[in-house]
């Protein structure tokens, strides 16, 4: 396997590193940017200690121009993109009769948008290499959606059926797409 580009979102989460992680001790010549927001300060332990193939990148995932930004700047250093994880994501969870329709608007944004922004962005770098891999980031609660999460679980099914349907359209090109559905549990600390 030779070198791969590959550009993880919600990289400052546990999960976002983890997945970093994974990346970076599969090959030694795989390199990750970190999509991070406004925090990164674990990102940046990640950035530190794999220190050469690792690097924060600035990324608002609701934002189409932060994403063309994001990848313009990968492309300039690297002139590829191999892997697109899109793992960036929230919660704002409250009973559907009471939830404020910002809470509904926040949540399909940060969830479901951020997903369709990101793919949109890597697509042409990715049809022009003729091969890529996009995997998107569910939730088991979109198979199996709890009470107090209609508008998580309504964000994360549209992940499963965007990635779906995207898949079709591309498979033709060698471009890949996946969605996985964790189940991320805390630890006793919390974390």
């Amino acid at each position: 396997m030779s070198l791969r580009i590959i550009l993880v979102t919600g990289a400052n989460g546990g999960l976002g590193q983890a997945i970093a992680r994974s990346f970076l001790q599969e090959h030694s010549e795989n390199f990750v940017w970190l999509g991070v927001r406004a925090r990164r300060e674990h990102a940046e332990k990640v950035e530190q200690e794999f220190s050469g193939r690792a690097r924060c990148i600035e990324l608002d995932v609701a934002q189409p121009e932060s994403w063309k930004l994001a990848v313009a700047k990968i492309q300039a250093e690297h002139q590829r993109l191999d892997v697109l994880v899109n793992n960036a994501g929230k919660h704002s969870d409250a009973l559907l009769a009471t939830m404020p329709p910002s809470a509904w608007h926040e949540i399909i944004s940060a969830n479901l948008d951020a997903v369709f922004h990101g793919c949109q962005a890597v697509l042409p770098t990715m049809i022009s290499q003729r091969g890529g891999r996009i995997v998107n980031v569910s939730s088991l609660s979109a198979l199996l959606a709890p009470s107090g999460q209609a508008n998580y679980a309504a964000a994360k099914a549209g992940v499963v059926a965007l990635t779906q349907s995207l898949a079709k359209e591309v498979a033709r090109i060698g471009i890949t797409v996946n969605a996985v559905c964790p189940e991320w549990r805390l630890d006793k600390a919390g974390r």
